[in-house]
Protein backbone atom coordinates (compact mmCIF):
# COMPACT_ATOMS: atom_id res chain seq x y z
CA UNK A 1 0.00 0.00 0.00
CA UNK A 2 1.33 3.59 -0.71
CA UNK A 3 0.81 6.39 1.40
CA UNK A 4 1.06 10.00 0.26
CA UNK A 5 1.04 13.03 1.97
CA UNK A 6 -1.46 15.79 1.97
CA UNK A 7 -0.14 18.75 1.20
CA UNK A 8 -2.14 21.84 1.38
CA UNK A 9 -0.22 24.90 0.19
CA UNK A 10 -1.71 28.17 1.80
CA UNK A 11 -2.18 30.61 -0.76
CA UNK A 12 -0.81 33.52 1.78
CA UNK A 13 2.84 31.30 2.17
CA UNK A 14 5.62 32.89 0.46
CA UNK A 15 8.24 30.66 -0.48
CA UNK A 16 11.11 31.75 2.09
CA UNK A 17 8.92 33.76 4.38
CA UNK A 18 10.09 31.71 7.73
CA UNK A 19 13.28 32.43 7.21
CA UNK A 20 12.71 36.32 5.66
CA UNK A 21 10.97 36.68 9.62
CA UNK A 22 13.99 36.54 11.15
CA UNK A 23 15.82 39.14 9.11
CA UNK A 24 15.31 42.94 9.73
CA UNK A 25 17.05 45.93 7.86
CA UNK A 26 20.39 46.48 8.32
CA UNK A 27 21.51 42.98 9.61
CA UNK A 28 24.51 41.73 8.20
CA UNK A 29 24.09 38.56 6.20
CA UNK A 30 26.85 36.38 4.61
CA UNK A 31 26.57 34.46 1.29
CA UNK A 32 29.05 32.16 -0.40
CA UNK A 33 29.97 31.59 -4.16
CA UNK A 34 32.50 28.79 -5.55
CA UNK A 35 35.91 30.05 -6.43
CA UNK A 36 36.55 27.93 -9.51
CA UNK A 37 40.38 28.49 -8.93
CA UNK A 38 40.73 27.23 -5.28
CA UNK A 39 38.16 24.75 -6.01
CA UNK A 40 36.33 26.15 -2.51
CA UNK A 41 33.64 28.76 -1.34
CA UNK A 42 34.49 31.84 -0.91
CA UNK A 43 32.39 33.80 1.72
CA UNK A 44 30.60 36.96 1.16
CA UNK A 45 29.45 39.77 3.45
CA UNK A 46 26.98 42.45 3.26
CA UNK A 47 23.77 43.91 5.02
CA UNK A 48 20.00 43.60 4.40
CA UNK A 49 18.65 46.44 2.88
CA UNK A 50 15.09 45.37 1.48
CA UNK A 51 13.64 42.36 2.06
CA UNK A 52 10.13 41.90 -0.82
CA UNK A 53 8.26 39.17 -2.01
CA UNK A 54 8.37 38.44 -5.91
CA UNK A 55 6.84 36.77 -8.43
CA UNK A 56 9.81 34.41 -9.54
CA UNK A 57 9.12 31.41 -12.08
CA UNK A 58 5.54 31.49 -11.20
CA UNK A 59 5.80 31.49 -7.61
CA UNK A 60 5.69 33.89 -4.81
CA UNK A 61 9.14 33.66 -3.18
CA UNK A 62 11.13 36.08 -0.47
CA UNK A 63 13.75 38.33 -2.18
CA UNK A 64 16.48 40.22 0.10
CA UNK A 65 18.22 43.03 -1.18
CA UNK A 66 21.78 43.33 0.51
CA UNK A 67 24.49 45.71 -0.25
CA UNK A 68 28.03 44.36 0.44
CA UNK A 69 30.11 45.59 2.69
CA UNK A 70 33.71 45.33 0.13
CA UNK A 71 31.53 46.78 -2.58
CA UNK A 72 29.14 49.92 -1.90
CA UNK A 73 28.10 50.98 -5.92
CA UNK A 74 26.18 47.46 -6.30
CA UNK A 75 23.25 45.96 -4.85
CA UNK A 76 22.34 42.60 -5.10
CA UNK A 77 19.10 40.69 -4.71
CA UNK A 78 19.10 37.12 -3.15
CA UNK A 79 16.15 34.46 -2.61
CA UNK A 80 16.32 35.41 1.39
CA UNK A 81 16.57 31.45 2.29
CA UNK A 82 19.72 31.51 0.77
CA UNK A 83 21.45 34.21 3.03
CA UNK A 84 22.68 33.04 6.39
CA UNK A 85 22.20 35.72 9.16
CA UNK A 86 25.66 37.08 11.05
CA UNK A 87 25.00 39.72 13.01
CA UNK A 88 21.45 41.68 14.20
CA UNK A 89 21.09 45.11 13.11
CA UNK A 90 20.83 46.90 16.63
CA UNK A 91 17.48 49.00 18.13
CA UNK A 92 17.27 52.34 18.03
CA UNK A 93 18.67 53.67 21.69
CA UNK A 94 19.81 50.01 22.24
CA UNK A 95 23.32 50.83 21.74
CA UNK A 96 25.42 50.14 24.79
Amino acid sequence: MRRTANLIMNEKDTFGELIAQTFDIGDIVEWSTWNREVNDWDSHYGIVIDIKNEIRSGRLVSISTVKPVNDTSVEIDFFTASLKLVSKSSEPGNIQ
